[in-house]
């Protein structure tokens, strides 16, 4: 039975990885995890002077090299001068080649946040008027592509090579102790410790090419593998490596000296091993959380370990529920899995799902920040999903549990112990060895008894030694040793066939493996969406860049006829204590005649905080009119107001803003904004 279900199982689950793989390659696009939230010119934007510079503002920080951001004239020819730098916070310029001709430039860009992933984009603004061009931007393919979706994969491989090197393990140290000795559990982890190597060196080798050209001839760049081992995800990966050759030794142990000791000696080293196994678990979960999401955002020194607490459940829960299956199905009949070891692995589960489960609400907090976030972006559906899934898992779990609570060690259904396994396995040698003495006998009998009885014929329906004749290979059985240990062997094989049956037989133990077996299933495709998770741009960061977005077309129509409000950040640095910050420009209605302006100012993280002094100009050069200067008066914290602001004449307007932060400390900083 347990041979004709193990092809049916092989092929369920590599239709299951097909899925996954087919999930995995339609999110490995969505990978970017830093939006771009702002830039001057915005899109679309015409000036009437040239600027001497683009910035870009992000939602988080980014990595630049030196070709991250990139200024193209209407023929293609690069007019920036010079390589990025950060202007304040998470706002990053480039200067321009002064005297610039009246035309459509494009701005592209290709970064890498701080969670890892690669960010590529583009947009244009005009100066003068706009003009046609021939810049195309589809080649950027930084997270997507070909190496995008190996990338993908790669992770998948490597969430699962985690989740069964731990979950095995840890399966076999807390639940089952016997399971340290079948063949099958301790090919499961080693494939485990495999699979997550195999994968590291991959997404290693990857990396490079990964987050820069996107081109499959750059994967063996030993200068982008250079650069990739300066970079905090290169270190990640590094360091999971060397914690992998220290698993190696801890898989040692487990199954060769740890597997070799008696039962008294398995539980006084017990307690080390999993205290040694569980540390080095830990540093090969935070080697993901150091990187990616836990390490960015709101509360990383909270979310961190929140994060690595969550991967330890799941490696526990769907990595051990990986070892039992295999030890359901491939154990052999002489040890099969202890109802016991099943019953301490699901209260073990049960804490897992309820660790979960609490790590889980954190994360999905910190990720989407808004209940229209679930259903409003990709990475609230794909958690919806996620969500359902787990539901699914735990529904059918519970089905698991009431067949474990079936199980007994005894009576009908009972599942041998190891020392049963031992006992069996000793009447078995006693058996061989017994009829070995009894060939051997029966062989010295043979060679005395041969002078008296050559040259007679037996009598009919005897043997040669007058016993009752077993047929035509009973003599040669008899005066061959190893032809009776061969009858010997199947003999044993055909017992532990029976065996086999019987097990199988028991309606509760077949009903656990059909639960388990749909567990696993269930489990594949959730592992899918996690991963496809991981390379999905963060709710909360989606959010803010589609108000971003909107934010800015809204400053666009304001800009003509129509009114509406005008908003302006221009970050500062007046060099002294505090001097860092954005200050922010609100005009409404941004039009010919009176106007409501507020100005904000704000520290770096985003906090409001006040200033000695914040003064506004405004000047239109194209007529040469001003400077008209606006001193806002102070309302609370880092907000100031002034009523009545009146612009004269429709046209691009210059915004100079004087912000002083100590006796001697200020600067000014200016943006042009269209006046209707």
């Amino acid at each position: 039975m347990t041979q004709t279900i193990a092809p049916r199982v092989r092929n369920l689950v590599l239709l299951l990885l097909a899925v996954a793989g087919a999930l995995l390659a339609a999110a490995a696009p969505a990978s970017a995890h830093a939006a771009l939230t702002g830039s001057d010119p915005r899109q679309g934007a015409v000036v009437q002077r040239a600027p001497e510079q683009v910035s870009l503002t992000f939602s988080e920080k980014v990595a630049m090299s030196d070709d991250s951001l990139r200024v193209l004239d209407p023929k293609g020819t690069r007019v920036d001068a010079g390589d990025p730098t950060e202007v304040s916070g998470t706002t990053y310029a480039v200067k321009l080649h002064g005297g610039l001709p009246d035309g459509t430039y494009t701005v592209t860009y290709q970064v890498v946040s701080a969670d890892s992933h690669p960010v590529a984009g583009a947009f244009t603004f005009s100066i003068g008027a706009p003009s046609a061009t021939t810049v195309t931007v589809t080649g950027q393919e930084a997270g997507g592509g070909l190496v995008g979706g190996l990338y993908g994969f790669g992770r998948y491989v490597s969430y699962a090579g985690f989740i069964v090197l731990v979950g095995g393990a840890a399966f076999v140290l807390a639940c089952w102790p016997a399971g340290s000795g079948v063949r099958a559990v301790q090919r499961l982890v080693v494939s485990g410790w495999v699979a997550l190597t195999a994968a590291t060196l991959w997404l290693l080798l990857l990396r490079g090419s990964y987050t820069t050209s996107g081109k499959a001839a750059d994967i063996l760049d030993l200068d982008l593998l250079g650069q990739v081992l300066q970079t905090k995800t290169g270190a990640a990966l590094v360091s999971r490596l060397l914690l992998l050759a220290a698993a190696a030794l801890f898989i040692a142990v487990l199954f060769g000296a740890w597997d070799k000791r008696e039962a008294e000696e398995k539980r006084d080293l017990t307690f080390g091993l999993a205290v040694g196994g569980g540390v080095v678990a830990a540093g090969l979960a935070a080697s993901w959380a150091m990187a990616e999401h836990a390490s960015t955002g709101l509360q990383p020194g909270i979310a961190m370990p929140v994060d690595v607490l969550h991967l330890l459940a799941v490696a526990v829960w769907l990595g051990g529920l990986t070892a039992l299956l295999v030890a359901l199905y491939r154990a052999p009949a002489g040890t099969p899995v202890a109802a016991s070891a099943v019953r301490r692995f699901s209260a073990v589960a049960f804490g897992s799902v309820a660790t979960l489960a609490a790590t889980g609400v954190y994360q999905s907090w910190r990720q989407l920040g808004s209940w229209s976030a679930f259903t409003g972006t990709r990475y609230g559906q794909l958690l919806l999903v996620k969500i359902g899934l787990v539901a699914l898992l735990v529904g059918i779990a519970w089905i698991s549990r009431r067949w474990t609570a079936r199980l007994r060690d005894g009576g009908r259904g009972a599942v041998p112990t190891k020392g049963d396994a031992d006992a069996q396995e000793d009447a078995a040698d006693d058996a061989v060895e017994a009829v070995n003495d009894a060939v051997a006998a029966r062989s010295g009998k043979r060679e005395g008894a041969a002078g008296g009885t050559r040259g007679k014929a037996a009598p009919a329906g005897a043997s040669a030694e007058g016993g009752p004749a077993t047929g035509p290979a009973a003599a040669p059985a008899a005066d061959d040793p190893r032809r009776a240990a061969q009858l010997a062997r199947q003999r044993a094989a055909m017992d532990a066939a029976r065996q086999r049956r019987e097990r199988d037989a028991d309606p509760d133990r077949s009903g656990l493996r059909r639960s388990v077996l749909a567990e696993a299933c269930v489990a594949v495709v959730l592992l899918a969406v996690t991963t496809a998770l991981t390379q999905t741009e963060p709710g909360r960061t989606e959010e803010a860049a589609k108000a971003a977005t909107s934010a800015a077309s809204s400053s666009s129509s304001s800009s003509g006829v129509a009114s509406g409000a005008l908003t302006l950040d221009m970050p500062f640095d007046t060099g002294g204590q505090d001097g860092k910050g954005v200050v922010s420009i609100d005009l409404d209605p941004a039009r010919v005649g009176a106007n409501e302006m507020h100005v904000y100012v704000t520290r770096p993280n985003g906090r409001a905080f006040d200033v000695p002094e914040v003064k506004v100009a405004f000047t239109l050069e194209a007529k040469d009119i001003g400077p008209l200067p606006v001193v806002p008066d102070h309302i609370t914290t880092g907000h100031w107001s002034a009523s009545g602001v009146q612009l004269p004449v429709a046209g691009d307007w210059k915004v100079a803003v004087t912000v002083r932060t100590s006796d001697v400390d200020q600067v000014t900083v200016a943006k042009n904004a269209q006046i209707g």
